[in-house]
This record gives C-alpha cells, structure tokens and sequence, in this order.
C-alpha cells in the first residue's frame, strides 16, 4: 500500500509524535523508540550542525554570493615609518568555506531525511509488535548482515573530502575571476559563463588556441592509440609465429623499454634531441647534415618526433596485453580459413582483426583517454613548445598540459578550470559514444 511506505511525507503525516518531533529535535523519534544511543549521537549531531552553521555557517554563505568586497588596506603609520596593511576580504578562502558550508548543509538535509524515516520505520515494527534491535544487535549487524556498509563508509568518505569537494570547488572557479588578470588574484567575482564564452569563441586569442590545442589533442590520441595497437598487434603476431625462434629472448627484448622508468627514457630522449645532442653531433660527424635538426623548435617536426618516440615507448605495452588473446583465437578458425583458400591478408581481416577488436576494444578506449591525458610525454619531451609570441600555449600542447601552464605557470585558475570542464565533457562524450556502439557492448554473447 502506498499509505505504508516509509517516505518523508508518511512520516510527517501518519508518523506518531515522537517522530513528528524528530523533525524539529533530530533523535527524538528514535530515542524514544527504545534507541537512546542512536538517537542521542543523532541529536549531538544536530547541535553541532547548529553550532558550526551559528559561529561560521550562516557568514560562509551570507559571503558566497559577493566572494568580498574589501581589498587589502594599507596606510603610511608616520610613527613608525611603515605601512600598516589591515586584512582585506580572501575571494578563494570564502568560495572554499562557501563549498564546504554547502556540502555540510546537504549532509545535515540528508541525516535528517534518514533519522525521520529510521523513527518511522521503528514506529511502524513497534506497532507490529517486533523486537526493537539494540546498540549490540546493531553493531553486530555492521559486522555480519550489513558489512559491505561498514567497508564502504570510510572509502566514501574519503573520495567525498578528497575528490568530491576538491572538484566542485574547482568547477566553481570556472565561473568566476580568479586570475591574474587585472590582479584577481586576492579579491574576485562571479564571472557567470564569460570563461566559457571566451575558450569557444575562435575569433578570440584564448578560443584560437583553445580549437587549434584540441584539434592537436585529437589527432595526437588517434595516432597515438592505432598505431600503437596496430603495430603491437603485428609484433605480437610475428612473435608468437610457429617458425619464430627463442620468443622468449625477443619479448625481453621489447619489454626492456617498459622497465626503464618512462620519465626516465624521455628526458634521455629530450637531451639526446637538442640542437647539440647525441643525434645531430652523429649525424654531423658523419657528413649526413650540417645544420642541426630542429627537432623541437619547428611544430611538425615536433609533433612527428613526439607520436615516434610514443611509439617505442608504447608498443610493448601493446604486445603484451595481445598476447595473451591472440593464443586463445581457436587455431580451428585459422586451419578451416586456409582450407579454405584465405591468404595471410584475408586471415587477418576477417578473423584476427575482428576478434581483437571485440575483446579490446575496452582497452582501446581506455588507451584513447589516457593518450589525450597523456602528461608526461608532452611535458618531459617537447615541453609544449614551440610557443609563439602572445600565445598561451605551444603548438605540442594537449589540453591537461595547457591546462597545467594555464594554472601553475601563468595563473589563470579561471581558464585552467573551464578547460579541466571541457577535456571531461569531451572525454565523456567520446567513451561513452565509442563504448555504447561497440560490439562488445552490443554483442556481448558473440564470442562465448
């Protein structure tokens, strides 16, 4: 019956006094339905939520819809011969109190919600005449029945300060001022969606660079994903060949450049690359060039350096998840193909290709996402560059290093925050659009 389903509104309506009283005195209604600790922890919970919103609350977020209006003051004391500053308002300390203010208001609605409905279903078992579960019983229960609750709550906590409350207050500065410009650094406002409108708009300096970083961004993911899974593939086949001797040996071989450490290998490659590294001085030595290779200081030459040295970075990594797959492909596939008359060509099209892609095409995305968030090898490589003058970003630049000079080098928060909204969007639109019409979501049976 829909009358006997605990809801909110049942309770409120149908709830006997004790728990109507918990709307108003948290803790009452369990208290009173033989739950004293429970509802005692309960109601301190209250006064301390009342507490914390009297002495701090209520000004976080009087102050969030303005973020300050007093700047630093400071005046000349003749006495001393110094400037006194007095303490103006903190634009970033009130957004962050403000988040959090908010964030604790919302956990405070939701206890509130769960004691109500908890006083309500005690009252609705009293009524049946069960047994009222004790403080023992209950934790007893969180050691037995309701584990997976004891397990999780700490782990929820956790990405709820560290990840949930972190990321809101960095979305938030995404409208607003916070930036360098105009020294908005201390004291900012609200700046709605005027961020946003200047990274999209390509007439714009910052919207220039923002399509022509994400048309680099795109196109270094594709070449990045393919051609190391295409090429991984293809090593991994001539490896695991019948007629390949000591597999063993030429594994160990490919997979050396996975033990180096990344960051490692990259900087060798950084140096190596220099106007004065080891490859120009060889190949000057040996009369191939006489000038130096701009291996970093010209935008293609940068960029087709950069996918190569991925590529020997991330083929073993390729090999080795296909490996494993490529032995479980049925050989009764291969025999009954070439029986057929099926060349190496035909075989690989009609059979390997289709059945890698359905098992990995997972990984594949994963590889997709993780290529365009690929940090390190941008950074530790080219750096980004070659910038131009008056641009922001170098023609290298992915979209999380831009992001990373946007924020930590050139201080503009604000951008650095609508360009973090926009690398999720796009990423999101991408996995979820690429997974959802894939094979192995449609056609998870197929292979079985």
């Amino acid at each position: 019956m829909i009358e006997d389903r605990i809801t909110v509104k049942n309770a409120l309506i149908n709830g006997d006094l004790l728990t109507k009283l918990s709307a108003v005195v948290m803790g009452a209604g369990i208290a009173g339905h033989k739950q004293i600790i429970k509802g005692a922890v309960v109601l301190l919970l209250e006064i301390a939520f009342w507490i914390f919103m009297i002495s701090q609350g209520f000004h976080n977020l009087s102050m969030l819809p303005s973020l300050g209006t007093e700047v630093q003051g400071k005046v000349w004391n003749e006495a001393k011969q110094i400037y006194e500053y007095a303490a103006g308002d903190n634009s970033q300390q009130i957004l962050l109190f403000g988040v959090i203010t908010c964030f604790v208001v919302a956990g405070f609605i939701g206890l509130w919600v769960l004691q109500l409905l908890h006083s309500y279903k005690l009252q609705k078992e009293m009524k049946k005449g069960e047994a009222i579960p004790n403080l023992r019983q209950d934790v007893k229960n969180l050691l037995d029945g309701n584990l997976h609750i004891t397990l999780m709550t700490l782990p929820c906590i956790g990405i709820l300060v560290f990840n949930i409350v972190p990321l809101v207050y960095m979305i938030t500065m995404a409208f607003t001022t916070y930036s360098k410009e105009d020294e908005h650094l201390v004291l900012f406002d609200w700046d709605g969606v005027h961020q946003f409108m200047r990274v999209l708009n390509m007439n714009g300096n910052i919207g220039r660079q923002f399509w022509h970083v994400l048309a680099w961004t795109i196109v270094w993911a594709i070449f990045a994903t393919f051609l190391n899974y295409i090429l991984g593939m293809i090593l991994a086949m001539i490896i695991n060949r019948k007629d390949t001797r000591f597999k063993g040996f030429w594994r160990f071989c490919f997979v050396l450049s996975i033990a180096v450490p990344q960051f490692v290998s990259l900087m060798i490659m950084n140096i190596m690359l220099q106007p004065s590294g080891a490859v120009n001085v060889l190949l000057k030595n040996l009369g191939l060039i006489s000038e130096s290779i701009p291996f970093w200081t010209n935008a293609m030459l940068a960029r087709v350096t950069i996918i190569v040295i991925n590529l020997w970075v991330g083929i073993p990594y390729t090999m080795l998840q296909v490996t494993g797959i490529l032995q479980n492909i049925p050989e009764d596939l291969y025999e009954a193909a070439k029986m057929d008359g099926a060349g190496p060509a035909t075989i690989f099209f009609k059979i390997t290709l289709p059945y890698m892609l359905f098992v990995t095409t997972p990984y594949l995305i994963a590889s997709f996402v993780g290529n365009i968030n690929n940090f390190n090898i941008i950074y530790l490589l080219s750096g980004g560059g070659p910038t131009y003058v008056g641009d922001t970003a170098g023609q290298t630049d992915l979209l999380v290093t831009w992001l990373y000079k946007l924020t930590i080098d050139q201080q503009y928060y604000n951008l650095g925050a609508v360009i973090g909204i926009m690398t999720f969007v796009i990423l999101t639109i991408i996995t979820l659009t690429t997974y959802r019409n894939s094979s192995s979501y449609k056609n998870e049976e197929a292979f079985m």
